[in-house]
């Protein structure tokens, strides 16, 4: 039982799941949206947003803090320059996580992380795409079928006899 645990585990030691954690922040700050499990994107969330409050600081205090925390300097300035600035108004939930299925070989349930103020779209197959995909291909097929030239009944009589 887990009872009055902080975190969950992900099934590592403490350092490593540190690290992993570190590396996806600085991933997500880096390029604004990552794909990963749904379990670490639910570790990931609260540990961005702290970070992220301190960049709203904005204090020297809070920097040091951040680049403590992410061991990471380039991160840490654009975390302040960048992302801190566009969530000046806003009190918290500055991220999202949007389901995106399972992923292939060990079916893991996978999701996109991303901020919530950058235009995010998932590009997947609606039951509406793949019926104009369908009738697109009827389409065609009926067109071949069409244009090929249709045999008489004499040139069928024709091609039996021989």
């Amino acid at each position: 039982m887990r009872h009055r645990r902080a975190t969950k585990r992900i099934g590592v030691n403490s350092e490593h799941s540190k690290a992993n954690l570190r590396n996806l922040a600085v991933s997500l700050i880096n390029s604004e949206t990552i794909k990963t499990t749904v379990s670490r994107a639910k570790l990931l969330r609260p540990f961005v947003e702290r970070l992220v409050t301190f960049g709203k600081k904005g204090d020297l205090n809070s920097r040091r803090i951040v680049v403590a925390r992410l061991n990471n300097k380039d991160a840490a300035k654009k975390l302040f320059d960048d992302i801190a600035k566009r969530f000046e108004n806003r009190g918290g939930g500055y991220t999202r996580i949007i389901k995106a299925g399972f992923r292939n070989g060990d079916a893991a349930p996978v999701a996109y992380i991303s901020f919530v103020e950058k235009e995010f779209s998932v590009k997947s197959k609606t039951k509406d795409s793949s019926k104009k995909e369908i009738d697109t291909i009827k389409d065609k097929v009926s067109e071949e079928i069409s244009n090929k030239p249709t045999l008489t009944a004499e040139q069928a009589q024709e091609s039996k006899s021989e």
